[in-house]
């Protein structure tokens, strides 16, 4: 698989977003904070990386959420996942959600949410005038659960 190149300016005292293992498509977003956040139930901050990126042309980066915060203490990213440009040129931040019934602490360099770079195309409008100029598939316009449980 080829690597790209991502140039990144790192303000933060943690180390630069790496990956964990060897198959992972993430890379963990620490956070970086001047003093503790905590995150009472049902409240949304947004948390400061310390990072600032400059992506490939025709890339994207989606923000995530981390399972074991999902799971474990019901913090998710709102927006999720959301999108970094590659025309950004501002600080990473996560905006994080509390969707548990206790407070969560975060800490300076705490794992908060994760990172998938990925390309992306563009595309062009073609508009038409009628839904029949657009072809027939064999789902049709079935959706939402259409296809079972």
């Amino acid at each position: 698989m080829e690597n790209s190149i991502c140039k990144i300016f790192n303000a933060s005292c943690n180390a630069l977003p790496a990956y964990e293992s060897v198959h992972a498509a993430g890379l963990d977003l620490r956070a970086d904070l001047e003093e503790k956040v905590v995150l009472a139930p049902g409240e949304r901050k947004l948390i400061p990386t310390g990072l600032f990126l400059e992506l490939p042309e025709g890339c994207e980066a989606q923000i995530r959420p981390r399972s074991g915060l999902a799971a474990k203490h019901g913090i998710t990213v709102l927006n999720s996942p959301g999108t970094i440009d590659a025309d950004y040129r501002g600080e990473v931040k996560v905006l994080l959600i509390n969707l548990s019934q206790e407070p969560f602490e975060i800490q300076t360099g705490e794992r908060i949410a994760q990172m998938v770079v990925s390309r992306f195309t563009q595309i062009r409008w073609q508009e038409v005038s009628s839904l029949l100029d657009l072809s027939e598939t064999e789902r049709g316009a079935g959706g939402f659960g259409h296809t079972g449980k």
